[in-house]
């Protein structure tokens, strides 16, 4: 007998519709100029909508100085970059986003990879296998990257609770002094907008020699003097040793990179497979990139109006009675605790509202932690948040959703 495997494979879909978990993608379309406002098409044709869910925190990904530096390596240099790194793929344009990135964090080396979340499976998975008997230390909540890299290295893992020095400490304390330790951690944890003791867990990871791995992805062009991260902003860039970036997010363009030292980004350089077979990124993305970390480098106002809009944002939400969840950072979490009651308000609020917000259900955050996840930016205005707050208020009532104590 055969086996049915369309079968098999609307079998594993009906699970994920039954548990509230499946994901209907949004056909957008960003036009420039018009930031935060898309449009989405439908079957009743196209209409305009407010995001509220960009990763492209600042809005560069539409900055003028960005976009120009792209039209001209795109003019001078064409579409692709022609191959890997180690083949024809490099290119002065990847060269110099690599100095440019050192330079930000202080280190004597960076190394650009596909996305943010292959520079950290490339990395740790590669890192843990060139370190002899090597044992990672991660935080819960570390991302899926994270996870992934340390589980395809065959590295023993030891998971600490989330921010949680003193058990931290307690792990590292139980393996013997002379063995090589890694430990992983975010700075911003972008689901639940907290932020980690940085200058705490160095100072556990350095008591006990162990080397340290900090994940910077929603924190790098948002926070720190020149826009470096939540490490520069508390003065502990040089005692960590890797320190990973996204150029996806505040940059507004794509791509990934780790920073350190030139021995270690060498190793990684040579032995990371998800480096050395995988295309580089066009020229085209390099210079966008190149143009957007050097413009933030040098410009505060950015991060400055961006932190504004976050806090306004959850005053107004906190205000109207609604569930917030605490915050630390520029991320806005408000809690359902349903995927099925999530996912229908986020559509409810599209459908009726034109705001486009999406669910965040398992498994991104545990079960019974559903919620939706708002990200302004300094483009979002005041008539904008009026207008959330006002849909959400009456979406919340429709769906007799607890309001916040």
């Amino acid at each position: 007998m055969s086996v049915d495997y369309q079968r098999l494979f609307g079998t594993a879909i009906d699970a994920l519709k039954a548990e509230g978990r499946y994901r209907v993608f949004a056909n957008l379309a960003r036009q420039r100029g018009s930031f935060p406002e898309a449009v989405i098409a439908g079957p009743e044709g196209e209409r305009r909508i407010i995001v509220w869910c960009s990763n492209d925190y600042l809005g560069m990904g539409q900055h003028p100085v960005v976009l120009a530096a792209m039209h001209e390596a795109l003019d001078a240099c064409g579409a692709g970059s022609g191959g890997t790194r180690n083949i024809s793929g490099t290119t002065r344009h990847h060269v110099a986003l690599e100095q440019e990135l050192a330079d930000l964090h202080g280190k004597e080396a960076a190394l650009l990879f596909s996305s943010g979340y292959v520079s950290n499976e490339a990395t740790l998975s590669t890192l843990a296998r060139v370190l002899p008997g090597c044992v990672v230390y991660s935080d819960a909540l570390n991302h899926a990257s994270m996870i992934e890299g340390i589980r395809r290295s065959g590295a023993p893992k030891r998971v600490w609770r989330h921010n949680d020095v003193a058990d931290l400490d307690r792990l590292l304390g139980e393996a013997p002094a002379d063995l090589p330790k890694i430990v992983a951690f975010e700075s911003v944890y972008s689901m639940d907008g907290d932020i980690a003791p940085l200058a705490e867990i160095c100072a556990v990871a350095e008591a006990h020699g162990a080397f340290t791995y900090l994940d910077e992805v929603h924190a790098v062009g948002m926070y720190g003097p020149r826009g470096a991260g939540v490490a520069e902003r508390d003065g502990v860039m040089h005692r960590v040793d890797v320190i990973e970036g996204t150029l996806g997010k505040a940059y507004g363009v794509m791509g990934g990179y780790i920073t350190g030292t030139h021995a270690l980004v060498d190793v990684i350089r040579s032995y990371a497979p998800g480096f050395i077979f995988t295309t580089s990124i066009s020229p085209v993305l390099a210079a966008g990139a190149l143009a957007s970390v050097r413009h933030l480098k040098t410009s505060s106002g950015e991060r400055l109006h961006h932190q504004e809009r976050a806090a306004t944002l959850k005053r107004r939400l906190a205000a109207a009675g609604l569930p917030v969840m605490p915050s630390e950072s520029h991320i806005v979490p408000v809690h359902v605790g349903d995927p099925v009651r999530c996912k229908a308000v986020s559509d409810r609020l599209l459908a009726a509202h034109d705001i486009y917000v999406q669910p965040i259900n398992y498994p991104t955050v545990p079960r019974g932690t559903e919620r939706l996840r708002f990200t302004p930016t300094p483009l979002h205005t005041d008539a904008m948040i009026d207008a959330l707050v006002t849909a959400l208020d009456q979406v919340w009532t429709e769906h007799a959703l607890a309001r916040a104590a």
